[in-house]
């Protein structure tokens, strides 16, 4: 794994590219983890007791959860746990989206998440996700899919027709967003399940299919991610929220102490609020954890000697807007790691945790810093309060600063997500809460 900044940030622009969905995140993570030992589990299976040695275990394919076992009893260790999310805002592919207008045709498409929307336009995006088929003895199957280049395009309505739009433009998002995919005849006619069809076969000619029955397809932007500025300051890219902390605990985790009982949990639909059978609301880390610690007492002795890391983005003071930042907790790009606090308990993190975490940047030579919402301003969330509600355990809510959170091209310092690794890495290597 990286052990320098370049082949850190390298890494970490892959990953990125690597990943236009959930699915497609979880399948890289699989890759990389797979590659340095961790075997995987499936929880259809029985698992027992397992024997020291690193594991992984998905759900949905859009959600995965790995671990390092040690010797010594999970009671007597507790995990040190880091949490992170794989799903961004985004524009989702509805189930019936063809339409055609003045032989153009278009995709109907729902806003995923807090969105955006105006950077949605005049970009070359593509089509990802999920595809479940039929084969050709009429088997459910499922695949991932990327179409790979530009087929997309949103665009703007131009200034001539509409002299307000730097003013006061007002995106419909029934009306405005559908995509333009191609130009077609009067007598023409497009399923869009087909063209799915065809792509799966052009990337997977091996798969029998003979009807794409379902899909969970989005937009994404084609650009691929870049390091940036004069000076090379910046990383930009699409789904920094929340893919670059996805990387940054799998690198750290992957590094880890196999003395240390060490998870990475990363869970879909964070941006809708976690309530599915994959996000943070739903039980998959609760029954993973219950596997490993069968026993009633054990598990809550293993719990309450554990700590979790929430690893999500935070909002960098912007200097074109400085005035929508509590002056004294407004966090700079390249400065460090950053500590979310919220007294209304939308972030999980309190001062038992946050010395934790101010004692690890300490350790590693890393600056840290501080976020509080303006109080006259509404507050986001994060997975921390969820799992800190539903497990009981210590819970810190942290992440790398970041410009245009929710755009399709975010921003970020080149040096914020190495140093934030190095933290990580030396809680999964070193660190003990008990």
């Amino acid at each position: 794994m990286p052990t320098s900044l370049d082949d850190f940030n390298n890494g970490l622009l892959s990953y990125l590219n690597d990943s236009p969905t959930p699915f497609h995140a979880v399948s890289a993570m699989v890759i990389q983890l797979e590659s340095h030992g961790f075997k995987a589990l499936n929880e259809l299976d029985t698992w027992g007791e397992l024997p020291v040695g690193r594991y992984y275990v998905t759900r949905n394919s859009s959600s995965i959860i790995a671990f390092i076992l040690p010797e010594t009893p999970l009671p007597d260790t507790g995990f040190n746990m880091v949490g992170a999310h794989t799903d961004s805002p985004c524009l989702k592919v509805k189930p019936q989206p063809e339409t055609v207008t003045h032989n153009l045709l278009q995709l109907g498409v729902e806003v995923y998440g807090g969105a955006l929307l105006n950077p949605w336009f005049d970009r070359d995006l593509s089509l990802a996700g999920r595809v479940s088929y039929l084969d050709t003895k009429q088997q459910l199957n499922h695949a991932i899919v990327d179409f790979n280049k530009a087929i997309a395009t949103i665009p703007s309505l131009a200034i001539h027709l509409d002299r307000d739009a730097n003013s006061k433009r007002n995106i419909n998002s029934q009306k405005h967003l559908p995509p333009i995919i191609m130009q077609i005849a009067d007598d023409e006619s497009v399923d869009f399940r087909e063209l799915l069809q065809q792509q799966i076969l052009k990337e997977q000619p091996q798969l029998n299919i003979s009807k794409v029955v379902d899909y969970e397809i989005s937009l994404y932007d084609t650009q691929p991610a870049a390091v940036t500025g004069f000076n090379d300051d910046f990383i930009s890219s699409a789904r920094l929220d929340n893919l670059l902390s996805c990387y940054i605990g799998l690198t750290a985790l992957i590094n880890g102490n196999t003395a240390q009982a060490s998870l990475l949990v990363c869970t879909d639909h964070e941006e809708v609020g976690s309530v599915s059978t994959s996000g943070a609301q739903g039980s998959f880390l609760e029954s993973v954890l219950s596997r490993l610690c069968p026993d009633i007492e054990q598990y809550h002795r293993m719990l309450q000697r554990s700590m979790m890391i929430s690893a999500d983005n935070a909002h960098a003071i912007h200097p074109n807007y400085s005035d929508k930042h509590d002056a004294e907790h407004g966090p700079k790009l390249n400065h460090g790691p950053v500590i979310k606090t919220n007294a209304n308990q939308r972030y999980a993190t309190n001062s038992e945790s946050s010395a934790y975490f101010r004692q690890l940047c300490e350790q590693v030579k890393v600056p840290v810093q501080d976020f509080v919402v303006r109080t006259d301003m509404g507050c986001g969330s994060t997975i921390g309060p969820i799992t800190a509600g539903s497990l009981g355990v210590k819970t810190i809510d942290i992440g790398v600063p970041t410009f245009a959170m929710h755009s399709i091209r975010e921003l970020a310092g080149s040096r914020d997500a190495y140093m934030l690794n190095k933290v990580l890495t030396q809680f999964f290597t070193h660190y003990s809460n008990k």
